[in-house]
């Protein structure tokens, strides 16, 4: 007896002005099952959904949930179809509370008119401690990290009674411990009239959480494997069309090269406390953590994003001070946020502008003209470079995938040339073949003399690309390893120390740290507890 699929996809087809983003595509879900869908960024992914979602209409094919014909006219619609959605961009009103966002349009209230907030918070809360998340209902959305705006979408999504639940790329801001919360929660969401879409550009969540892979590639149908007797390397083959060759961890920078940057006792209002690190000529040095260690206020601490309470900061053996990113950039410091929707770019301008944005007032203008044409070119080679997926570049930036739209915003500061880059989440958002290269140019940058500070939540890529890295927990430097003493157990032992757990004494916490930097003891230590 064949199983009638809980969703079917036949046929169907997509296209933008200058693109055709999907061409007779199509797909099953079965009831109870988790499907992967897989491929590079532009492959349609996104598009397929929000298709399903019913953002977008489908110029040709059709859709059926459990044997019956679906025509989804709106994402209210969808919902109430059973069909919810956690999107790659985030969906939320950053001025409203994280129980607001959660049931907005859905609120209890007093006699059918009046907000009853209480019971919002209450009915929050109880959704909030059920799926065991890190969240205030009284929080405002924008004054939260990407990583817990993520998971206000997972609460959203989750908070529909449905029977379909698809996931773009819902752990691209979690680091390992929540994806795997992430994936308890999938494992109880999933029951035999329910299932799954879900999207992820990190290979290895695949094998773990999905039954089945389905392939698309330049928005056509490829494949569908059982992921249990299919390995990952297929899988890739299969998306970008080619193999992929993986290069070596870094060995290490010399102790005798410049140290280009000093950051010594930083200290901030709301996070940091006492952070110290120096950063070499031609080192990748990498930032890594949990959730809230404080990685990413060092760098927008280091670029005057936020204010300093005290500590300092010495460019080339001089001590200066930054005020805001415009004042880094011209030290020559790039940073790339990890919101570059927020932070990085113009979405309302073309590709073009985008890139040469950073650079415009010193390589393109000249007695109050503009030198078009080199902007173009400079724009157009960075496109071929950086692979990335646009018609033109003259098309909007809003209109690319997200991973397209990153590596329009590595490509700024490329452009600008810095002499220090700050990577916040470089590969957040980008498939498994756009990472290798990535991963190629930031070695290429390193080995010209740039110094780059990268930080992740991905740990096996802390590992491979850095240098030495710097572990931070509850806003402290806990450790920094070399690239020899770094290792997945000994990064975890880092940052999972507490306040309680650090010597005190400055002179007494540097012994602390020599003793513990040593990957034996710090294997012995996890193997006799871990935290």
């Amino acid at each position: 007896m064949t199983m009638t699929p809980l969703l079917q996809v036949q046929g169907v087809t997509k296209s933008f002005p200058g693109v055709k983003a999907l061409s007779n595509v199509h797909l099953d879900l079965r009831p109870g099952e988790v499907l992967a869908l897989a491929g590079e960024n532009g492959a349609g992914k996104s598009t397929l959904m929000k298709l399903l979602s019913g953002i977008y209409t489908a110029d040709e094919g059709e859709f059926y949930l459990n044997g019956e014909k679906l025509e989804v006219a709106s994402p209210k619609h969808a919902q109430e179809l059973g069909i919810a959605i956690i999107h790659q961009d985030f969906n939320l009103i950053p001025d409203l509370t994280v129980a607001q966002n959660i049931f907005v349009g859905r609120e209890p209230r007093w006699a059918h008119t009046f907000l009853n907030e209480r019971a919002l918070n209450v009915k929050a809360q109880e959704l909030i401690e059920r799926l065991q998340l890190p969240l205030d209902p009284k929080q405002n959305v924008g004054a939260l990290t990407v990583a817990k705006q993520q998971m206000v979408e997972i609460a959203k999504a989750l908070s529909y009674e449905a029977e379909v639940l698809i996931m773009d790329e819902p752990t691209a801001a979690l680091n390992d411990a929540e994806v795997a919360t992430l994936h308890e929660l999938i494992r109880r969401f999933i029951r035999p009239n329910t299932g799954v879409i879900y999207i992820s550009h990190r290979m290895n969540e695949l094998k773990v959480i999905s039954d089945r892979v389905t392939v698309i590639r330049d928005g056509q149908y490829v494949d569908t494997l059982d992921v249990q007797t299919t390995s990952m390397k297929e899988v890739i083959a299969l998306m970008v069309g080619r193999s992929i060759t993986s290069d070596a961890t870094p060995v290490g920078v010399r102790d005798d090269r410049e140290v280009l940057l000093s950051v010594s006792g930083l200290n901030t209002k709301d996070r940091l406390k006492d952070v110290s690190f120096d950063l070499r000529k031609g080192e990748i040095l990498g930032f890594a953590g949990l959730m809230g260690a404080g990685r990413t206020e060092v760098a927008r601490a280091i670029v005057g994003a936020d204010g300093i309470e005290s500590g300092t900061i010495t460019l080339r053996g001089k001590q200066i001070s930054i005020r805001n990113p415009a004042e880094a950039a011209k030290h020559r410091i790039g940073y790339l946020s990890e919101d570059r929707k927020r932070y990085g770019l113009l979405l309302e301008q073309d590709v073009g502008a985008n890139i040469v944005l950073s650079a415009v007032s010193e390589l393109y203008a000249a007695w109050g003209f503009l030198k078009s044409k080199s902007m173009r070119a400079t724009a157009a080679r960075y496109v071929k470079t950086l692979r990335i997926k646009t018609p033109s570049i003259n098309q909007m930036t809003k209109n690319l995938s997200g991973g397209n739209q990153q590596k329009v915003v590595i490509a700024k500061w490329l452009v600008k040339d810095c002499d220090i880059l700050i990577f916040d989440e470089p590969t957040r958002g980008i498939d498994v073949g756009a990472k290798e290269e990535i991963y190629v140019l930031l070695n290429e940058l390193a080995a010209q003399g740039k110094s780059i500070i990268m930080i992740s939540s991905e740990l096996p890529e802390v590992l491979r690309m850095s240098h030495r890295v710097v572990v931070m927990t509850e806003g402290r430097v806990a450790g920094i390893l070399t690239a020899d003493e770094a290792t997945q157990e000994s990064v975890m032992h880092y940052a999972t120390l507490r306040d309680d757990e650090r010597p005190g004494d400055p002179a007494e916490r540097d012994s602390f740290e020599t003793e513990q930097a040593s990957p034996t003891d710090v294997n012995s230590d996890q193997t006799a507890g871990k935290r």
